[in-house]
């Protein structure tokens, strides 16, 4: 599928999905290094963005990828990396710096198995690198979840907004089912072209200089300049909450799951459902901000919250900092490995012998 199909509704790849969304959004310029499960999103871009006047460079790392990113953010370009975990954590400095320089970005992991090169089965063993920073610093990243290929591309225009509106670096983290797996996706229609901001650097003759930068060593100035982005953090976490909710108006029970996993749950609770399980889901497509309110909300009335995770637990300790004392709160897990991913009649089970 390309982008000289102007059909409103195509069958797509989630990964080719992102990248069609990516170019609809207003991206030129892609830098990147190759890396599976992700290389559907590169290739495309390589034969897409030069015929839309778009530039696509392959980076000779991801670290050369994420400072070329930079560059691009700090001109006012809408600008993308895509890459997998063992990539996104040589990029962790250039976030950092982004972060701290307030330079707008898109970076996409589409995530595999792990620590080190792990393997190439999906896997939501990201999820502390994504929602922590992941850099060194007192800084956060917005972090959107998809988990479906129509998510892949709706997500990615949330992306840029989000990248630009709040002068940060936003993550989209997918995983390897979601970037294969391929869907119906209804496009829209791309935004008009904005004014650049203020910011931009566009050279200084006949106006006064603008510097971006991360370095603060006047006296007070750091302390300064890092409250100033407490702020806007805050901020974000006020505004822009996303989440989910799968029949949860009358659950005693319910499923916290992200991505693919949310998925599968889905399916397995409608399975206990027919058993007389009142079970529901709730799905952060948020990881940061993580959607506080509902978890407050639902906490005065359900009895358990089941966390479900493709990983060895690490979304559960956000739902532990979330919800209000009274309802238990349990976990799930698959240790991420080849053929790793639960099963729905797996995942249903669990319900039953955690909700009677």
């Amino acid at each position: 599928m390309t982008t000289e199909s102007k059909d409103k509704k195509v069958f797509i790849r989630g990964n080719e999905a992102l990248a069609m969304a990516a170019i609809e959004a207003g991206c030129r310029y892609y830098f990147g290094y190759p890396i599976t499960p992700q290389g559907e999103i590169p290739e495309y871009l390589s034969r897409e963005l030069p015929k839309v006047g778009g530039q696509f460079l392959q980076a000779e790392s991801e670290i050369a990828s994420i400072n070329m990113l930079l560059g691009a953010g700090a001109l006012g370009a809408r600008a993308l990396t895509s890459s997998s975990g063992p990539g996104i954590s040589l990029m962790q400095e250039g976030i950092s710096y982004m972060a701290g320089s307030e330079i707008p970005g898109v970076i996409v992991n589409v995530s595999r198995c792990g620590p080190g090169l792990g393997g190439i089965a999906p896997s939501q063993g990201d999820y502390f690198q994504a929602t922590r920073g992941g850099g060194h610093g007192d800084y956060r990243t917005p972090v959107l979840a998809p988990s479906s290929p129509q998510e892949m591309y709706d997500l990615t225009f949330l992306a840029f907004d989000l990248a630009f509106k709040y002068r940060t670096p936003v993550l989209i983290l997918a995983d390897a089912v979601i970037g294969q797996m391929k869907e119906q996706v209804t496009r829209r229609e791309p935004p008009a072209p904005g004014p650049l901001p203020e910011w931009v650097l566009t050279g200084a003759e006949g106006r006064a200089s603008r510097l971006l930068k991360s370095l603060y060593l006047a006296e007070g100035e750091l302390e300064k300049q890092t409250l100033k982005q407490l702020e806007k953090y805050r901020e974000i976490e006020r505004r822009e909450p996303r989440w989910e909710e799968f029949l949860v108006d009358d659950a005693d029970f319910v499923v916290v799951a992200f991505g693919i996993i949310a998925r599968i749950a889905k399916s397995s609770i409608r399975m206990v459902r027919k058993k007389g399980i009142k079970a529901g889901l709730l799905r952060p497509i948020t990881l940061y901000p993580f959607p506080l309110e509902p978890f407050q909300t639902l906490s005065r009335r359900v009895r358990k919250f089941l966390v479900v995770e493709l990983n060895t637990g690490q979304m559960v300790d956000d739902v532990r900092l979330s919800a209000l004392p009274g309802p238990g709160i349990e976990l799930y897990f698959r240790a991420p490995g080849a053929g790793s991913l639960p099963a729905l009649e797996e995942i249903a089970g669990e319900m039953e012998r955690r909700f009677r």
